[in-house]
């Protein structure tokens, strides 16, 4: 590969010499402007292009046996490829807006209309040539994708779903949706592409919607779930938004059932009483009915529960009677934490599920950058989704569920600040 450089008074000049100089092929490595425009001298612009070394007469290439130079997979060129290919659209996109910032504004007098023009048919001619070696990577990986054939304007939107931990037969289904069911016009346009893969995935995500307590009526509400995924620090939050922080404020109640861990219950209590809640501690599910009683006063009564193992039968057995004995109607809330594999969140919701989850409910948002696996339990179980916990401050690291955030999450990574915001809504 040889590289050659040229100038000229404008970028398109420039272009137009290396075009004549090298011919069609020649591949735009820069373009930038070497000296500005005055009052005695024109301005100047540097185009920096690169060939192939042409082979020696009577002689032939050899191809060399050796390892590649790269150890990047043809994903990860596919990838940064499509990158180039957005960046390069970005460029054209600018040279065609006429609202420039007041940065460009030199720029804009220095360079014509017809000379921005020149420049954007050069640029869509790079963006052809990285969309022929994208398509080129794209076809050569293509037959090992489970026999789905997926065109290649859809790899950038394959490898996001894919590294975000999605399962491998939710994600083929997916495709097969978007690839069915799209407009053939918005198939060759990667962010077209995006937008509609986004607003499928949030079709195919339940979720429970926030809503306040009528007068006359209660919920209590159960939260289950194995060891430290954070039912207690989440029962505190949910608290001071129901008592506090909505605008209809609601009067709570709380029950711990976690009476093995002696720092459970001191924590729940402790935060109880820093809000002024009643609260009462449970051993026996006979005695289960007289703290429900006790807090009849309550629009919402909150229940936390000892963590288990999914594999603790006589834990998670005793935890029924709990609510076989109930005389009150508890919807029950697994809580699970974002950052656990997707093979251990079945098994999770599988051996809980003889408890007849109503909602889930997902901790640790900051402590993982894999959403993927959330999507699939849902998408596998078919089970609404009510809260986020989003980090480890009391009360405000928590958001109603959005089928739009976790999306986001999913294909952009996790963003603090986008949830306390509240654009979570549907």
């Amino acid at each position: 590969m040889k590289f050659h450089t040229f100038s000229g008074e404008t970028p398109a000049e420039a272009l137009k010499r290396a075009q004549q100089e090298c011919g069609e092929n020649a591949l735009v490595i820069s373009t930038k402007q070497i000296r500005k425009k005055t009052i005695s001298s024109s301005a100047l612009y540097e185009v920096v292009v690169a060939i192939e070394d042409a082979p020696m007469q009577g002689t032939h290439r050899v191809e060399s046996k050796a390892e590649p130079r790269y150890n990047k997979s043809g994903e990860d060129v596919l990838f940064s490829l499509s990158e180039a290919a957005k960046q390069i659209s970005q460029i054209a996109q600018a040279t065609s807006d006429t609202s420039f910032s007041s940065s460009m504004k030199p720029l804009e007098k220095a360079v014509p209309n017809e000379d921005l023009g020149d420049i954007k048919n050069e640029i869509n001619k790079l963006a052809d040539k990285i969309k022929l070696i994208q398509e080129m990577f794209w076809e050569e990986k293509a037959p090992h994708r489970n026999h789905l054939a997926i065109p290649s304007e859809f790899s950038e939107i394959y490898k996001l779903a894919k590294t975000s931990g999605m399962g491998e037969d939710h994600l083929e289904n997916i495709m097969n949706l978007t690839l069915e069911h799209m407009p053939v016009r918005m198939k060759n346009s990667s962010e077209t592409i995006k937008r509609y893969f986004q607003v499928l995935l949030r079709k195919l995500i339940p979720v429970r919607v926030e809503a306040e307590v009528q007068k006359g009526n209660k919920r209590v509400i159960m939260f289950v779930g194995p060891t430290g995924v954070g039912k207690t620090t989440t029962i505190a939050k949910l608290a001071a938004r129901y008592s506090y922080i909505q605008e209809k404020r609601s009067k709570v109640g709380i029950i711990t059932l976690d009476t093995y861990r002696i720092g459970a219950v001191e924590q729940l209590f402790a935060y109880a009483k820093m809000m002024r809640l009643p609260i009462e501690d449970v051993v026996d599910p006979s005695d289960f009915n007289n703290a429900l009683s006790s807090l009849s006063h309550c629009d919402v009564i909150l229940i936390d529960t000892v963590g288990s193992s999914q594999y603790d039968k006589e834990k998670l057995i005793k935890l029924n009677k709990f609510l076989q004995n109930s005389q009150m109607q508890i919807d029950v809330n697994l809580v699970l934490s974002a950052g656990c594999k997707l093979e251990d969140l079945k098994e999770i919701y599988k051996n809980f599920s003889f408890l007849n989850i109503d909602t889930l409910i997902f901790t640790k948002f900051d402590e993982t950058k894999v959403f993927g696996t959330i999507f699939s339990l849902i998408y596998d179980t078919d089970k609404p989704v009510s809260y986020f916990s989003i980090g480890q401050e009391v009360p405000d690291d928590i958001v109603p569920a959005s089928s739009d955030f976790l999306v986001e999450c999913i294909l952009e990574g996790f963003e603090k600040k986008r949830g306390k915001d509240g654009n979570t809504g549907e």
